[in-house]
């Protein structure tokens, strides 16, 4: 998009005032998965990236000056493993470090035994082991849950906490008190700087359209100067690339629905949105789609199943409504 802030190849870089992000260079790309380091009396990291990621990390906050016991925080906007798979290492790795999540998420990182299992069910063992290899569980005493509202002190500055589910019904956004950034995660899908491309993320079992894009418009009214993508890096143009992510979502979620009429075969649903997908990396970017980079945050397979579920979850609600409704009242 044009007024983006476009990274090159670099381990980090700055962002904002005392702000800097650092490339987790996720299974040995640049420019796809970023986490972020607040400077404060009292730093903090903002996602920690899978453990395949973590020496790639620890290089990039020792190069912005972190040592092992200088590390005070530690942040995750939810525990899918491209964000939080490295929490427990890091954690083994900054001994001070408090470990801040969702309180829904809280459980799955003390005990990653449920979340890597799913993971593996969605990605295939090997896949999965290759792109996020081993996770450490984080010990429970070092774990602080977060909810809506909360507000975490790094001493000269703060970050609120904010719910936006949609993507997950565990994510939650950052606002930092100092720039008026927001760490938005995946609420907003994958953009890759690079080409300026901007594509859904709507991975099962609990993506939800309508959630996802209510939680659109509340970043849009925290966002001051820019949103911060795990996905990667910083924007600066907050209203395009919120009403982007809208249409996006709604356009996708729109094809799997009139594709649900004729078929539930997921082979076929994500040969559709494959090409929709060529469509819009060639509208965005004027390029030809690169899908072997998106495969390695999430396929259009997976996009899809997302998808399916959500329609047919919602297909279930809306008969079991109507079952009420038609049900004769009961004598009290």
């Amino acid at each position: 998009m044009e007024g983006d802030t476009v990274p090159s190849r670099r381990a980090t870089f700055a962002v904002a005032d005392g702000l800097s992000a650092i490339d987790t260079v996720m299974t040995g790309r640049y420019l796809v998965t970023s986490a972020y380091l607040l400077d404060a009396t009292e730093p903090a990291l903002v996602e920690t990236g899978p453990t395949t990621s973590a020496e790639h990390v620890e290089r990039g906050l020792a190069s912005l000056g972190m040592g092992a016991r200088d590390l005070a925080h530690v942040i995750v906007t939810h525990v899918h493993l491209d964000h939080a798979g490295g929490a427990g290492t890091m954690a083994r790795r900054y001994p001070n470090a408090k470990l801040w999540v969702h309180e829904r998420g809280a459980p799955h990182l003390a005990d990653p035994t449920k979340l890597v299992a799913s993971t593996a069910r969605t990605y295939g063992e090997a896949r999965m082991r290759r792109f996020f290899g081993t996770v450490e569980a984080v010990p429970a005493e070092r774990l602080t849950a977060v909810s809506d509202g909360d507000r975490i002190s790094l001493g000269d500055r703060d970050v609120s906490v904010f719910a936006t589910p949609g993507h997950a019904s565990h994510h939650v956004c950052l606002e930092d008190s100092k720039t008026g950034a927001v760490f938005v995660g995946d609420a907003l899908g994958v953009h890759l700087p690079d080409v300026g491309v901007l594509r859904p993320a709507t991975p099962p079992p609990e993506f939800d359209i309508e959630l996802a894009v209510d939680s659109i418009e509340r970043i849009r009214r925290r966002a001051r100067t820019m949103l911060l993508l795990s996905h990667f890096g910083p924007v600066e143009e907050v209203d395009a690339l919120c009403d982007l992510a809208i249409r996006r979502i709604r356009g996708w979620g729109d094809e799997v629905r009139l594709a649900l009429r004729t078929t539930d075969d997921i082979v076929e649903i994500a040969r559709i949105l494959e090409q929709r997908g060529a469509d819009e990396y060639l509208e965005d970017s004027g390029e030809s789609i690169d899908l072997e980079r998106y495969d390695v945050l999430s396929s259009i397979r997976m996009n899809a199943a997302g998808l399916i579920r959500y329609w047919k979850k919602r297909a279930e609600r809306e008969l079991d409504s109507e079952a009420d409704d038609r049900a004769p009242d009961q004598a009290s």
